[in-house]
């Protein structure tokens, strides 16, 4: 499952203000084994992917759901889609 971010021009310099919260809901998730791997698209900064498990579909969606980048405007728009993988150790 891919969790896709499109952010906003002034993520960078707004994110701090909200990283320890997000940060947090995100290590939960990986603590969970939901989230396998999540990162920013640098050069430029415009999008975020998350890699959930093949299973973790409802997670991704709660996790965008509740996350304060979302909630605060750093994202302006999200995506959850089925990313029909063929090799791999998180495969469900």
């Amino acid at each position: 499952m891919l969790l896709t971010y499109t952010l906003a021009d002034d993520y960078l310099e707004r994110r701090g203000e909200f990283r320890p919260e997000h940060l947090a809901l995100a290590e939960a998730a990986v603590a969970r084994g939901e989230l396998v791997l999540a990162g920013v698209v640098a050069d430029p900064y415009d999008r975020s992917l998350f890699v959930w498990r093949e299973d973790a579909a409802a997670a991704a969606e709660a996790f965008a759901k509740a996350d304060p980048y979302v909630a605060n405007g750093l994202v302006l728009s999200w995506e959850i889609r089925t990313w029909n993988t063929v090799l791999g150790t998180a495969m469900a």
